[in-house]
């Protein structure tokens, strides 16, 4: 079986959240009913685009992969089906954080991938990427002031948004997040 794409769009070496900000503007440049693929090497770009796809409204149809290089198949929506990302109301800058993290009754939550975590992490944040949160979030006490944290906001954004939409009313987006990041840090 093959799809029929439309357009390709080449975001390989670019990392989050070049892919999807290439992607959009890719997406505003096709037809909707239209199928865009975007070939990536970002190993976020796997929860990304299914986040962005979710957030928007356009199809995420799925992905494959060839060796390093990921292959996704999104599908642009109609202008009526689609939404813009909204931007999460309750966000907390990283300094903010920082001068929390010796209050045991908040959680942070690192929603990048596991290859990301691994190398440099908030000390106690708890992992689970993107892709994984819908069915994980039972791991998550509701009653906690949730920080939510990625690389740049973005991923972080979309989690706070899905973590609100289940009952999650502590929760924040920390901005601008790892790629900036100057307090402490563990690797695992």
């Amino acid at each position: 079986m093959s799809i029929k794409v439309n357009k390709v769009l080449d975001a390989k070496g670019l990392a989050c959240p070049m892919p999807v900000v290439k992607t959009k503007k890719t997406m505003d440049q096709i037809e909707p009913g239209e199928v865009l693929l975007v070939e990536a090497t970002d190993r976020g770009s796997l929860a990304d685009m299914k986040g962005w796809a979710k957030n928007t409204g356009h199809q995420y149809l799925g992905s494959k992969e060839e060796g390093d290089v990921l292959y996704h198949y999104l599908r642009k929506s109609d202008p009526s089906e689609t939404s813009e990302i909204e931007e999460f109301p309750h966000v907390t800058s990283n300094e903010e954080l920082i001068n929390k993290l010796d209050d045991e009754s908040i959680t942070v939550l690192d929603v990048r991938e596991p290859a990301e975590y691994v190398f440099s992490h908030v000390p106690g944040a708890v992992s689970i990427p993107l892709g994984d949160l819908e069915e994980r979030m039972g791991e998550i006490d509701k009653e906690s002031e949730i920080h939510v944290i990625c690389r740049t906001g973005n991923r972080s954004n979309m989690a706070a948004q899905q973590l609100a939409e289940n009952g999650f009313d502590k929760v924040f987006n920390v901005k601008p997040g790892m790629s900036q990041w100057d307090g402490p840090t563990e690797n695992k």
